[in-house]
Order: C-alpha cells, then sequence, then structure tokens
C-alpha cells in the first residue's frame, strides 16, 4: 500500500503527516507524531480512552482513520493545557482526587471540555450522560462528576 498525505491542524498547530490507508487516527498520533495521552483502551470505540475532537466533535481516535483528518481540526488532550497551566478540568481532576491509574483520564478530560464549550453550565445528569462514553476501572464516576462540575463553576465564574 502507498502511504497518504495528510495535512491538519493538531492542538492549534498545521501538520502533516503520512499514513497507511488503514492506520487508525489513533496510531497515527501515538506512532507518527509522538502524541501518547490518548490511550488505546479497547480499540472498538467502546472505553473513550482514545477520545479526541475532530472539528470540534467528539470522537473515538480507534475508529477514525488517519487520512480522514484531512484538513480538520485536531485536538487531543496534549492540547488542553496552555503551555504549564493546566485547565480547569485538568486541575479539578487532580483536586478531587478523581484518578487512579490514568488511562482513562485524557479520554475523560477531553469529552468534559467538549462538554463545557457546548454547555457551559450543565446539570450532573448531563455531565453524566455526556461522559457515558468513557469507561473507568479504578475510580468509579462520582469524583470525576464532582470535578467536571466544579470546573464548570470555576470557568463560569460562578
Amino acid at each position: 500500500m502507498s502511504q497518504i498525505h495528510v495535512s491538519t491542524t493538531l492542538n492549534g498547530d498545521p501538520v502533516e503527516y503520512l499514513c497507511e490507508p488503514d492506520e487508525t487516527l489513533l496510531d497515527v498520533l501515538r506512532d507518527r507524531l509522538g502524541l501518547t495521552g490518548s490511550k488505546e483502551g479497547c480499540g472498538s470505540g467502546d472505553c473513550g480512552a482514545c477520545s479526541v475532537t475532530v472539528d470540534g466533535r467528539l470522537v473515538c481516535s480507534c475508529l477514525v482513520l488517519g487520512a480522514e483528518a484531512q484538513d480538520r481540526e485536531i485536538e487531543t488532550i496534549e492540547g488542553v493545557a496552555q503551555g504549564e497551566n493546566l485547565h480547569p478540568l485538568q486541575q479539578k481532576i487532580l483536586d478531587h482526587a478523581a484518578l487512579q491509574c490514568g488511562v482513562c483520564t485524557p479520554g475523560f478530560i477531553v469529552a468534559a471540555k467538549a462538554l463545557l464549550e457546548r454547555n457551559p453550565d450543565p446539570s450532573e445528569t448531563e455531565v453524566r450522560y455526556w461522559l457515558a462514553g468513557n469507561l473507568c476501572r479504578c475510580t468509579g464516576y462520582d469524583k470525576i462528576v464532582r470535578a467536571v462540575m466544579d470546573a464548570a463553576q470555576e470557568m463560569r465564574g460562578a
């Protein structure tokens, strides 16, 4: 198979890469671009550990081909913080001790950020619904939900 040349925007920066036609975006991010924050938990879109946004839409990067990123805007967990300054979601995850092994954490943060960009004042039910595609085997969900609710409140300046 011949490789495909892709030009895209990744975490706000223009990026070009070559990939195989059947290579997933997750594999491109991790193996070709060295962005290892997104994790492969299942490879079938069931766990959310590989969540990224493509043109603002939350997707499992294990279900998207790398070639489909052509002319798209991709945001990964690596694009959430501003340099050394953590995003409020990242800080609240730490503050609420809402992680243990950390495999699911990048996906939860990317998903929660996508939610708060659409709805800065979600109810707890909305947060739980939005994060339902992300699985955690260690901490349970209450601390994660509380961290997202707390971050939303801080981001609104409430």
